[in-house]
This record gives structure tokens, sequence and C-alpha cells, in this order.
């Protein structure tokens, strides 16, 4: 197994970018709860590497909407589920966690998608900041509500917001 690991430089602070035999595995953001401890390597080579840091800039100027990577996401079945499910999600769009449950085939399981939703190895990518409380309240992310705050602005206007 080839691991390479970067970090880039983000409207959202620094971002760490690991990818293993060809396929995105993370992208976790300084602080985020339940990113993985640090890892060592320099993948600044690795064009996958490139690719992502490429298309996350497009994001972050509003010029992409959404991303053509490969993605290797490890998790549980529901994890899966949910992860796939959150890619449905159009970019400008919200969805409860309640209704991403009933999406997933468990509509009562409105905590277990959160819990999932909050375990997602590439955040941004995977979209889990599309994903708010029934009360239209931002809810929890493990990035920290700023950064969701921001990602949810940045599609809504299709700009970066205003510092």
């Amino acid at each position: 197994m080839t691991t390479a690991v970067t970090t880039m430089d983000s409207p959202l602070g620094v971002l760490t970018l690991t990818v293993s035999d060809g396929v995105l595995t993370g992208l976790h953001m300084s602080d985020q709860r339940h990113a993985p401890p640090p890892s060592a390597g320099d993948g600044a080579d690795d064009p996958l590497l490139t690719a992502v840091g490429d298309q996350l800039a497009a994001y972050f100027s509003g010029s992409l909407r959404r991303f053509s990577l490969p993605l290797g996401l490890h998790g549980t079945d529901f994890q899966q589920r949910v992860w796939t499910e959150l890619c449905e999600i159009p970019y400008g769009a919200t969805i409860s966690y309640g209704e991403l449950a009933r999406r997933v085939g468990s509509p009562r399981g409105g905590r277990a998608v959160g819990a999932a939703n909050g375990r997602n190895p590439v955040a941004v990518i995977v979209p889990c900041h599309r994903v708010i409380a029934g009360d239209g309240s931002l809810g929890g992310y493990g990035g920290g509500t700023q950064r969701k705050s921001w990602l949810l602005a940045l599609e809504r206007n299709g700009r970066p917001p205003a510092p």
C-alpha cells in the first residue's frame, strides 16, 4: 500500500490530504473532531494530491460545484450509505439530519446519521456540511460551525464569503 500525505492552505485553514493506492482517503481540517493523528509524509509530487488541491482551490473560489475524484472511504456499511447519500445533496442545497436518515432507510436514525456524518473522512468533498438541524439551525460539524457556515455561504452565493 502506497500512501502520500500533504497539507494545503485554504480559507478553512490548513487541510491535510491523504491518498492511498490512487484514491483519496482523507481530507481533514486542523482541530477537526475525529481526525486521525497527523501522518508523516511528503506527497507534494503525487498527481492525485495535486488534482485534489486544484479541485479544492476551484471549489473555494466558487468555480467548481462538483468534485470528480476517486475516493476510498473506509467505514461501516451504514456509514458508507450515509456518505454516498451526502454526495447526492446538490451544491447549495441543505437537508436535515432526519431527512438524511429517511433517505438511507433509517427514519428514526437521526443521531446515527449525525455520528456517521461526523466520521466522514473527506470533509468538503463528501459534503457533510450540507446537513443541518430540523429547525434550520446549523447543527454540529466536525470542523466547527464557523467553517460549516462559511461553506454554506460559499455555496449559497457562488463565491467566497467576505472576511
